[in-house]
């Protein structure tokens, strides 16, 4: 009767284990975006878990919609690259991100290119599991800029525009990032 408890024990301790590793974000950087980073000239990347966004909303304390969001959140993380020259950086970096998405079944929502031919970037990627977002991507690339954003948890695409303005995440106006004005050129 002893070992049927002992192994009992150990069957649910190991189911624990399972769980609660199946649980925990899985951070998937595109090698795409890892190669951007090599050749980048300054860097700035912070991930923001679910008890410092709810933390970071409470400054907000206005926005019902920003905390809404935040509750179905577990985390936020941002890459952003700077360049010292204009499009300095290399396009089939931005290429090989896009078919890391596609590979790994990532559904793209949005795909825009900068006008006249220029080699800026916005796309949008959705991953889906058990009939519901549960990862946004967003890679907007500028001439001297890169940025990589991933937002995980409960989320719907409306729900970026209430994140817009917040936590290095565009403020999206009619569809179109709204560049910051705050920003350097």
């Amino acid at each position: 009767m002893k070992l049927i408890r002992l192994v009992l024990v150990v069957l649910v301790a190991i189911s624990a284990r399972k769980l609660t590793e199946a649980q925990q974000p899985h951070e998937w950087i595109p090698r795409g975006v890892a190669a951007l980073r090599q050749t980048a000239s300054s860097k700035t990347e912070f991930t923001l878990d679910h008890s410092m966004l709810v933390l970071a909303s409470k400054l907000d304390r206005d926005n019902d919609d920003l905390r809404r969001v935040i509750a179905g959140l577990s985390e936020v993380s941002v890459r952003s690259y700077h360049f010292p020259e204009p499009w300095m950086y290399d396009p089939g970096a931005l290429n090989s991100v896009k078919q890391e998405f596609q590979a790994a079944g990532w559904k793209q929502l949005a795909n825009s290119h900068g006008k006249d031919g220029s080699p800026g970037v916005t796309d949008l990627w959705v991953r889906i599991e058990n009939h519901a977002v549960s990862n946004v991507a967003i890679l907007l690339a500028r001439s001297t800029e890169v940025n990589f954003i991933e937002v995980s948890g409960s989320i719907s695409p409306l729900d970026l525009f209430h994140l817009g303005g917040h936590f290095g995440i565009p403020k999206i106006e009619g569809g179109v990032p709204v560049p910051d004005a705050e920003r350097r050129p």
